[in-house]
């Protein structure tokens, strides 16, 4: 299926609009908040629980370890992380939906809590069903072959290797269709006409493991995810998902270089607690986690990932405008493909 040309200027103007809007880029983007803080009546009088709807290992288990250390460095509160993944991120949404919305509940989240309410609106809002603390991650996708693959070396043969094998290729991704994942899949399908399997991995270190074994032909992944399999020589990037070559991965073509003409869609990962928690709780909460992304421990961390080549940082007001954005994106080529939108 072709996408249609004012789709993908629609969606060459929303991606521009999020990644702008709302944002100040300097040293650090939230130094000018103070830095301190007191406690609203006490609160936080004991640690904070914070629901990850996804594994220990993944991307999502990664930001949420590094955020919640941050947070704990800049206020000396502690803050236990609970896993609770399954079905793409509904497992753990439902469960912090039904948590009290007394501030001791975070979650953090990542797109496809918005491109679940683009497909289906009774799902919640996390722009307005949620109150997003901060959005501290964002990044692109790659696509990812053994090094010591020797059937294809880079994306022009792998994509002619496909083509060869009849539909019995395998590429490692994510279960949830619809997802940012399985939208840029279909995307690059449909304009190489490569027809290749999809297997579906919910945690990220099968997922990792089923490239690094041999069990699928090739991976698609964030770089800050298999950051160590790169480091170690394992895995290396035969496609980058933008229009340009970012500096650290400049011998990887990007979409213009490979012919691809789409706008690449982003993973961004952010931190959220209930509507209805008293207001100065939530202003707490947000001076917390806005004050940390700027902690040195965390900042480490996201260069780490490879999150600076885009600008990860998102306020309140700024997350709320991404989330609004992503949503009206995605709706758009959920139609596109033929989905039902409900």
């Amino acid at each position: 299926m072709k996408f249609s040309k004012n789709l993908a200027a629609s969606a060459v103007a929303l991606a521009a609009m999020a990644l702008s809007a709302n944002t100040a880029y300097a040293a650090c983007a939230s130094d000018n908040l103070p830095s301190g803080m007191d406690k609203p009546g006490g609160y936080p009088q004991r640690a904070l629980t914070m629901v990850v709807p996804y594994g220990p290992a993944g991307g999502s288990g990664q930001v949420a370890q590094a955020m919640a250390q941050a947070v704990s460095d800049l206020t000396g509160v502690s803050i236990n992380r609970d896993h609770k993944p399954g079905g793409s991120g509904t497992v753990g949404m439902t469960a912090f939906m039904a948590s009290p919305a007394d501030g001791y509940s975070v979650l953090e989240h990542i797109d496809d809590a918005s491109s679940a309410h683009a497909l289906d609106s009774t799902r919640p809002n996390p722009a307005t069903d949620l109150i997003p603390l901060v959005t501290s991650q964002i990044t692109f996708s790659q696509v990812y072959i053994r090094t010591n693959e020797d059937r294809f070396s880079d994306w022009d043969s792998f994509v002619k290797w496909v083509k060869a094998q009849n539909g019995k290729a395998t590429i490692a991704n994510v279960s949830k269709e619809g997802s940012m994942e399985r939208v840029t899949m279909k995307f690059m399908t449909d304009a190489t006409g490569m027809k290749i399997q999809q297997i579906s991995f919910d945690k990220g270190a099968p997922r990792y493991g089923a490239l690094a074994g041999g069990q699928v032909d090739a991976l698609f992944e964030q770089p800050g995810d298999v950051r160590k399999f790169l480091d170690a020589g394992k895995f290396k990037p035969i496609l980058t998902i933008l229009k340009e070559r970012p500096s650290a991965f400049a011998d990887v073509p990007s979409l213009t270089d490979a012919g691809l003409d789409f706008e690449p869609l982003f993973r961004f990962r952010g931190f959220y607690t209930h509507k209805g928690v008293p207001a100065e709780r939530v202003e707490w909460l947000k001076w917390a986690f806005q004050k940390a992304y700027c902690q040195p421990s965390y900042q480490k961390y996201n260069e780490s990932k490879f999150m600076t080549l885009i600008e990860s940082f998102r306020d309140t007001a700024g997350t709320q405008e991404l989330i609004n954005t992503t949503v009206k994106q995605y709706r758009g080529v959920y139609k596109q493909m033929g989905l039902e939108v409900k």
